[in-house]
């Protein structure tokens, strides 16, 4: 199936393979919600795909905008300086294509709430 719009959901990564279960869980969440999107996952190391892998995937199924969403609780070095340089050798290859990096999704508002509402949860009824 051919996506002109696509996400990546990007993580930093672990060695163990079982780490990235929640984002797969986004992943497929994800899918589901918007069929209309091509969807992947990439890691900055340890797992596969990279964040290339991914983007070259996708634009080779028709992606012409790539949004990159960290999956980060905030942005530290890996958002500042790696993602960026990564994103802008990915343009450089795919200069048809807008490839775009958000916010790391544990800055944005709606998560935040989410958390916080979570944390109030776990305090008044217990642990998740």
């Amino acid at each position: 199936m051919t996506h002109d719009r696509a996400v990546v959901l990007f993580g930093h990564g672990a060695r163990d393979p079982a780490w990235a279960q929640p984002m797969e869980r986004v992943r497929d969440t994800l899918r589901a919600l918007a069929p209309e999107l091509g969807v992947e996952l990439a890691f900055l190391e340890f797992l596969a795909p990279t964040l290339d892998e991914a983007i070259d995937a996708l634009v080779a199924r028709g992606a012409r905008r790539i949004v990159i969403v960290p999956m980060f609780i905030a942005r530290g070095g890996h958002l500042k300086n790696d993602l960026p340089k990564l994103v802008a050798a990915a343009c450089e290859r795919h200069r048809g294509c807008e490839i775009v990096q958000t916010l790391a999704v544990g800055e944005a508002e709606p998560v935040v709430a989410a958390m916080a509402s979570y944390a109030r949860q776990c305090a008044i009824e217990g642990d998740g």
